[in-house]
């Protein structure tokens, strides 16, 4: 890795351009097209998300939040746990723990720095993890491999069975950083008494886990309020779900990145419940108005992403989709499959619901949502079976009306590159166009943006699903 690369903390770098970030439009507007002129190479980013307005600006106080919890937690007396996207924060939240979330930090890197992640992503290696890995985790991994971030206290890990480069990912960062590490088993079924059982003392044994290595003793009662923060998330995410199933479709594109990320980041927060409120007041404000979340207000294609979305920097690829009116109705990372979620009709036994009762029941509800968050559901087992990725994604297709899917994914989705080629073939047999890009979300090397969007313009017009 170059010396400059090493002269500022990743997470620090992050915090310190997401705090001036958030503060950007506390000024007048005056005030903040004079700073968006000076600023340097992330204007379009800073942009792309304040022109979206109050949930745009949430968005950036809440991430410049996050990366300040990050950055000062030990400095406060508090202890950071590595994580993944695909385990849910309210646990960690409830006992006072900083939840350091590295996909999603891998995004902040990819979105925002000039360089993006590359040189990260090549330190991973360099240190003796495979280059066959994920680009989601090795981008951030790669610099607190490398010691610039904030040192982690321990790792806890979900999902072993769903990704075996997420699950090696984080088994080679407890042993190169010698930190403890705790992984969550993965159920093998969804529902049944002796999975709930299982799980229950699974996770208990996690709170185990971390009460040894923090001190702290989980606080029922904060739990419990977290809980009840999620199950009123859950319940905006539902509303915007059905929003998007109108057309045209009245909530912006870039919301879908908002929604998730804002999940993975801050779920069980009242910042997050904030931030979704406004977009579902905004959605119902364009769809009274019978206009398309876009910026012309106009809708020409709906477009749904199987896997994830592609995170190329200043949010080019939402921009792209925005300036030819295309609607994003979704990728696999904003489906989480609460009860009441619209595309759970007729496969409630598939879905999860939030339970305070007692500590049983809450425990109960962390593992059923834990185990049905995105990706840990649809990628555990063969891609047309029951409950798995053909069946989610011809549901979502078929409610929200997507005119076309495509597949993006990194080098490293072994799970997904090893069926996708079926799941393109049963998609377009049911009649939906499907294009699979041989793209790497996370790093551009891979293949580039020029490139991809020469594909996915190609892709439209010859399926002439735009003239």
């Amino acid at each position: 890795m170059r010396r400059e690369v090493m002269e500022y903390d990743y997470d620090w770098n992050l915090w310190t351009i997401l705090e001036n970030a958030s503060k950007s439009h506390d000024g007048t507007l005056k005030e903040y097209e004079i700073l968006l002129d000076q600023a340097p190479h992330f204007r379009g980013v800073l942009d792309a998300i304040i022109r979206h307005g109050e949930p745009g600006i949430l968005l950036l106080k809440m991430l410049a939040k996050y990366t300040w919890n990050v950055v000062t937690a030990h400095e406060r007396g508090k202890k950071v746990a590595f994580t993944t996207y695909c385990y849910a924060p309210p646990l960690l939240y409830a006992m006072d723990v900083v939840p350091l979330s590295v996909e999603p930090m891998t995004v902040l890197g990819t979105f925002i720095l000039e360089r993006g992640t590359a040189e990260y992503l090549d330190y991973s290696c360099e240190v003796g993890f495979t280059e066959t890995s994920c680009s989601a985790q090795r981008g951030a991994l790669g610099a607190y491999l490398a010691g610039l971030g904030v040192r982690p206290d321990f790792i806890v890990c979900d999902s072993a069975g769903v990704c075996d480069t997420n699950a090696n990912s984080f088994a080679f960062a407890s042993a190169y950083l010698n930190i403890p590490f705790f992984q969550l088993d993965y159920p093998p079924t969804l529902t049944d008494d002796r999975t709930s059982l299982y799980q229950r003392e699974d996770f208990r044994n996690m709170i185990s886990f971390v009460e040894e290595h923090t001190g702290n003793k989980l606080d029922e009662e904060r739990l419990r309020q977290v809980l009840e923060e999620t199950r009123q998330q859950d319940e905006l995410i539902s509303e915007l779900i059905e929003l998007q199933s109108i057309v045209p479709s009245p909530v912006p594109g870039v919301y879908i990145l908002f929604l998730y990320g804002g999940r993975f980041f801050m779920g069980g927060t009242r910042e997050y419940t904030e931030m979704l409120e406004f977009m579902v007041d905004k959605a119902k404000e364009n769809a009274d108005k019978g206009i398309a979340g876009t910026a012309s207000g106009k809708e020409r294609a709906r477009g749904l992403f199987c896997y994830v979305d592609h995170y190329t920097t200043d949010l080019r690829f939402w921009d792209w989709l925005d300036k030819n009116d295309i609607s994003e109705v979704g990728s696999m990372l904003s489906f989480f499959w609460e009860s009441s979620a619209p595309y759970a009709a007729g496969h409630l036994d598939e879905t999860y619901s939030i339970d305070p009762t007692d500590l049983n029941t809450m425990l109960d509800s962390l593992s059923d949502l834990g185990s049905r968050m995105p990706m840990v559901k649809q990628i555990r087992g063969p891609y047309d079976a029951p409950g798995m990725w053909l069946d989610d994604v011809l549901g979502a297709a078929r409610l929200l009306k997507a005119d076309f899917v495509t597949y993006i994914g990194t080098i490293g989705c072994r799970n997904t590159w090893g069926m996708v080629k079926l799941l393109a073939s049963d998609l377009e047999k049911q009649g939906i166009p499907t294009l699979i890009l041989y793209a790497d979300a996370f790093d551009d090397r891979v293949q580039s943006w020029e490139s991809i969007i020469d594909r996915m313009t190609e892709f439209l017009h010859l399926r002439r699903i735009i003239e």
